[in-house]
């Protein structure tokens, strides 16, 4: 009866785990199958046939083995039930002669029928047993299969629980197995019943609550940020803030903040200046939004180039403008480079009548600025320069640093420096911006702190006092703030603002201040 054990080996479970490189993992479906690719009905009958026509020439004892014992390979596990021939056993040892032959004959006659009955029996039990459904079908909103027909107990370890795993259903992935309720999600911890879950550092995940701790979501509209059209994420971020966003908001239209250049978020509103720049809130905590509310601040930009022993004599107004002021004053100036693309200071020489902001203005509905005053201011030439001007709604901080760009200009043209280069010029006003902002970052509150870190880079030393403006402890924003507009004059790509600032700080750092200014004056170049 070989054909027995040709048949139920045939009964084995292969199941497989596939897995997708990145994000996704998937399970292939399960497999059941066979050596000889499985058995019909009319291959059993016939089979049945033999076993029966073997019988009537020879009795047999059918003895079922144990299973083989279990395979090393996690994914696959054949559950072999094995059937041998015994050879034959005469219960009848010896046959005594002096029995009559026809009752011997009638002897065998009856011990063979028993025989062919008793295989009958076993054969039409094994036949039932072969035509029992061990292939259900598999259902693909379900990734736990039972286990096979016999199929060994207590043959396999869950590698949640550590527990025996039984009869029942079961999951094969990951190179190990489970029970259905130890294979969880390692965010949310519930069990994984879907089809398909994803991986993250050898971790399963729900595909939605992999997605939604891993898959970066848009600062700016807060939805998942897609994948282009080769399926990769692809998402922009300012260099400095780390703000990552979609793509496509550099085209739609989303506003920026003028001071920190963040973009507005959809769950945030910027404040709208009247001449149609936004604000985000936080810079508009240490704005400084008119003429008057500005001169305290440019009294210590005055002491800050006093201890650097370069103080400038005259009394050079300075003016809070909207942005079309500006504009309009940069157009009726001859001489000086501006930054494009937005200049937001400016060091006049020529006379001209301005336009200044007045009073601060009030916050209206919409977040917007309403009732902003302005008044015409005549420019008179009493010297190589007649006024500063800067933009009005920007924090403390990045005004201060304009305020000290522009002195600087006037501080050059006062003191005779003549015809130098874009870079030169522009380079060595960036430096002492940069220097203001630096001493200001980490010289704590107060005016008197700034002037002595500012004095430790003049020759001789000067004392100063002045009343702070918006000064006193710093919030971490702010503190954060003028890192960024240090970072912002540190990588400048102009050739003007920020090739000539590396070249004039690279300068100061090696020469000192006072010694670069004396070689500029005589050269017209910083020196190497």
């Amino acid at each position: 009866m070989d054909w027995v054990t040709k048949i139920l080996k045939g009964s084995g479970y292969n199941g497989h785990y596939r897995g997708r490189y990145r994000d996704n993992r998937t399970l292939e479906e399960p497999r059941h199958s066979t050596d000889s690719g499985g058995f019909d009905k009319e291959e059993i009958d016939c089979a049945v046939a033999l076993s029966l026509s073997e019988a009537g020439e020879k009795g047999k004892k059918v003895v079922e083995d144990e299973s083989e014992p279990e395979s090393e390979d996690n994914e696959e596990q054949d559950c072999i039930a094995y059937v041998e021939d015994d050879e034959e056993q005469d219960s009848i040892a010896h046959v005594e002669e002096d029995k009559p032959s026809d009752k011997i004959q009638e002897e065998d006659e009856r011990r063979a029928k028993l025989q062919l009955e008793e295989d009958e029996q076993f054969a039409r039990a094994l036949q039932e047993s072969l035509y029992v459904d061990s292939s259900p079908q598999y259902d693909r909103g379900n990734i736990f299969q039972p286990y096979p027909f016999f199929f060994p107990p207590g043959y396999r370890i869950c590698a949640g629980c550590k527990a025996e795993i039984g009869h029942g259903r079961y999951l094969s992935c990951m190179g190990a197995v489970w029970h259905p309720e130890c294979f969880r999600c390692h965010a949310c911890n519930l069990p994984i019943t879907d089809h398909e879950f994803s991986m993250s550092g050898n971790r399963p995940y729900h595909k939605s609550c992999h997605k939604e701790r891993h898959h970066p979501r848009c600062d700016v509209c807060k939805n998942f940020i897609p994948t282009n059209s080769a399926g990769l994420i692809e998402y922009r971020a300012h260099p400095f803030w780390q703000q990552k966003y979609c793509p496509s908001h550099e085209r739609d239209g989303t506003p920026r903040c003028c001071s920190c250049e963040r973009m507005e978020s959809r769950d945030t509103k910027y404040l709208l200046l009247d001449d149609g720049r936004k604000l985000c809130l936080e810079c508009l905590d240490s704005a400084i939004m008119d003429t008057h509310e500005c001169q305290p601040l440019y009294l210590e930009i005055q002491d800050f180039y006093e201890g650097l022993n370069m103080k400038v004599e005259q009394q050079i107004p300075l003016l809070l403008v909207e942005r079309q002021a500006l504009n309009e004053a940069m157009e009726g100036e001859k001489n000086g480079h501006h930054h494009l693309p937005e200049t937001r200071g400016l060091c006049l020489s020529e006379e001209q009548t301005v336009t200044t902001v007045l009073r601060r203005p009030r916050l209206g509905p919409g977040y917007r600025l309403i009732d902003i005053i302005t008044e015409p201011y005549r420019l008179i030439r009493r010297c190589e320069v007649t006024a500063i001007l800067v933009l009005y709604g920007l924090p403390r901080l990045l005004t201060g640093s304009i305020l000290a760009h522009e002195m600087m200009h006037a501080w050059l043209r006062l003191k005779g420096y003549r015809n130098l280069s874009p870079e030169v010029e522009e380079g060595i006003c960036q430096v002492l911006a940069y220097m203001w902002l630096d001493s200001e970052i980490y010289s704590g509150s107060g005016s008197d702190a700034s002037s002595s870190a500012a004095s430790s880079s003049s020759s001789s030393p000067s004392s100063s006092s002045s009343t702070s403006s918006k000064k006193g402890k710093r919030s971490d924003f702010e503190k954060k703030l003028g890192e960024f507009f240090k970072h912002q004059i540190e990588s400048d790509t102009s050739p003007a603002y920020g090739g000539g600032f590396r070249q004039g700080n690279e300068a100061v750092n090696k020469f000192g201040l006072r010694r670069t200014l004396d070689h500029i004056r005589m050269t017209g170049s910083f020196p190497l």
